[in-house]
């Protein structure tokens, strides 16, 4: 019972979403009617205002965070020893893909994702961080440096745990960050994703 009130917490706290919430307090336009239509930071950094998209990715990463953190506080249980933390931290991520508040129809979930991982583990999420931060400075783009550092964090969670219920649950969120960013695969694919830096056309 215990864990089943905790995944629907997690679950709940996760729906928040910090792009559509700052944006009303900040009276910017809604992110989810322009740009690519995605309530995350990044498309409410196309608003104009970087704070707004500054405060919408600590709160995204911070409610991945929260989530696995209090999940230890109730269980007292350290979050890379048992069941419920990693459980915890990826309903959070599943409630900011398909938030209850908002429709079921949230953002891809790299802000939450990260603050998941540096929750369990603070090696986890900053191995996989330093990872999105190579493959940004390589491939000048965003999504594609995403899809990279998800699949590096499973390697990441299997070299640090092993078969610790951590991996196969950060396995499963990397699977689920590369199916949001299905669209941004294809574009890659046909050479049409907009990298850093370049011209708009």
């Amino acid at each position: 019972m215990q864990s089943a009130l905790i995944a629907i917490a997690a679950y709940l706290l996760g729906s928040v979403s910090f792009a559509v919430l700052v944006s009303k307090l900040m009276r910017l336009p809604d992110p989810r009617s322009y740009g690519s239509g995605n309530p995350g930071a990044t498309n409410v950094l196309r608003s104009g205002s970087r704070i707004a998209a500054l405060v919408t990715l600590a709160g995204d990463a911070g409610k991945g965070a929260l989530a696995v953190w209090l999940t230890t506080l109730v269980t007292g249980v350290p979050a890379t020893q048992g069941f419920d933390a990693p459980m915890a931290g990826a309903m959070a991520f599943l409630g900011h893909l398909y938030p209850v508040f908002h429709g079921f129809k949230g953002g891809k979930g790299v802000a939450t994702a990260a603050g998941v991982l540096l929750g369990l583990d603070p090696w986890l999420g900053l191995g996989t961080l330093a990872t999105f931060a190579v493959m940004v400075g390589f491939f000048r783009m965003i999504s594609l440096a995403s899809i990279i550092a998800a699949a590096f964090a499973v390697f990441w969670a299997w070299f640090l745990f092993q078969l610790n219920p951590v991996t196969p649950v950060v396995g499963a969120m990397a699977l689920l960050l590369v199916w949001r960013h299905h669209e941004n695969i294809g574009r890659i694919l046909r050479g049409e994703e907009p990298r850093l830096g370049a011209n708009k056309t």
